[in-house]
């Protein structure tokens, strides 16, 4: 998409504040877009063309024209833009390419990248425009030439020819995820699908979103004030940075570490009653259920949901245990997906209290963590990863977005870090029975989830 941009050379303005202030206020600009460009343009580097506002409209141009005389060194030129078709649908996968600011000259030129940016103004700055920046922004090509008093070419000293940016296809399934979208109109929500036999991402929903498009020609500081300001907050991929206690979802991974470790056996039973009391104190814990549910073993706790019965496991394994084997599921790490928007959420620890808190970790502390409450918080993405483990006997999938890059005819399929590994002896028989509990949670009469 081509776009008209007002640039300005500040080593050739005389008064650059008052220049900068005159030419955006009589093109219309309101006062707080003017002084975002003041504080932008202190720290730019002199000699290098600086944007004062993209994707001018006729009437700006206009009334540009009629004041040119009046700013030399500042001048209208035209640029290619990327236009998002699908908008708001996929904005939290793919992101936006922007201005170059002056944090990102300063990380390119650590990167020893300076020179490859000299001829262009945008710059991927979230989603997948980012995380795969050197990818799809290729090499620029460079002519360094002898010329005559009279600026005429004499002859060719160097030139490095430009390499085009790779293509990149994603895994996402575009009818799925505007499906998803549909579903989740009007709600805070978030949802990621993945395929568990590669860890590749189908579909990854977080609403509400936005359209990254302002975001390209120049969001103005009242636009973009009100983004940030938004109760809602739609610029939060909340797939990958919504922080939220996991909660039951982390029960069957509880009951599989607690038989891994030998601390439960498959038929051990346990009385899953209203309440629970921690030995040795009056401290109450209570179940979902008013009535709770009577001696049951892992399956029908898992299939129940129950509360009180991972109480107990939760006691008996002991943080240590807890924080060794959950972090294999990659509780309280980073997911490894190809964005750089994510958190890596916190698994607790008697060290991680030491330190947060200055105290030591009690009995009492452990037990919420075997219904995922407590300090525990994750991500979605991290649910879905844990899943994909417990599906996989054990097998650790980082899930990604990019299927393959193509440069040219050459198609290479996604080779990253996606495969973790086991995180646990495959072919131990507790996989199967946990899986089977997690079927029966949906299948059987009694299962929280049969409805």
């Amino acid at each position: 998409m081509m776009l008209n941009d007002l640039d300005i050379m500040p080593y050739k303005v005389d008064h650059l504040k008052a220049t900068v202030s005159g030419v955006l206020s009589d093109i219309g600009d309101s006062q707080d877009d003017i002084n975002e460009k003041l504080k932008e343009i202190s720290s730019a580097s002199k000699f290098k063309y600086f944007t004062l506002k993209e994707g001018l409209s006729d009437v700006e141009i206009a009334k540009f024209s009629v004041d040119e005389f009046k700013y030399p060194g500042v001048s209208i030129s035209t640029s290619r833009y990327r236009h998002y078709i699908y908008g708001a649908d996929l904005a939290h996968v793919i992101g936006f390419v922007s201005k170059i600011n002056t944090s990102d000259l300063k990380r390119i030129d650590k990167e020893g990248q300076s020179e490859n940016y000299l001829a262009d103004k945008d710059i991927g700055k979230q989603g997948i425009e980012a995380y795969y920046e050197n990818a799809l922004h290729g090499q620029t090509g460079f002519k360094e030439v002898e010329v005559d008093n009279h600026g005429r070419v004499v002859r060719v000293i160097k030139e490095t020819p430009a390499i085009a940016g790779e293509n990149i296809h994603l895994t996402i399934d575009l009818k799925l995820q505007q499906y998803i979208e549909k579903l989740l109109v009007g709600q805070n929500a978030a949802m990621i699908v993945e395929d568990p036999r590669d860890g590749s991402v189908l579909a990854m929903v977080s609403n509400p979103s936005y359209d990254p498009n302002p975001f390209v020609k120049g969001i103005s500081y009242k636009a973009y004030k009100a983004l940030l300001n938004d109760p809602n907050r739609p610029l939060i991929n909340r797939v990958t940075q919504g922080l939220y206690p996991p909660a039951s979802t982390v029960k069957p991974y509880i009951a599989f570490s607690a038989m891994y470790k030998n601390i439960i056996k498959p038929t051990t039973t346990l009385y899953s009653g209203p309440s629970w009391t921690l030995p040795g104190t009056k401290r109450s814990y209570r179940d979902w259920v008013k009535t709770g549910h009577g001696t049951i073993n892992f399956k029908q706790a898992i299939e129940e949901s129950a509360d009180t019965f991972f109480y107990q496991v939760a006691y008996m394994m002991g943080i240590d245990t807890l924080h060794e084997m959950l972090s294999k599921f990659g509780y309280g790490k980073m997911s490894g997906i190809d964005l750089n928007e994510q958190y890596a959420g916190l698994l607790p620890s008697r060290e991680w209290k030491m330190k947060v808190h200055k105290q030591p970790w009690y009995q009492g502390d452990t037990v919420p963590v075997g219904i995922g409450q407590g300090y525990w918080l994750a991500s979605p993405v991290q649910m879905e990863k844990a899943m994909v483990t417990l599906i996989n006997n054990g097998k650790a999938l980082n899930p990604h977005l990019m299927m393959n890059e193509q440069f040219g005819n050459v198609v290479v399929p996604y080779a990253g870090n996606n495969n973790v590994g086991y995180i646990a002896d495959k072919n131990s028989p507790y996989w199967g029975l946990v899986q089977d509990a997690m079927f029966g949670m949906a299948n059987s009469k009694n299962g929280t989830g049969y409805r």
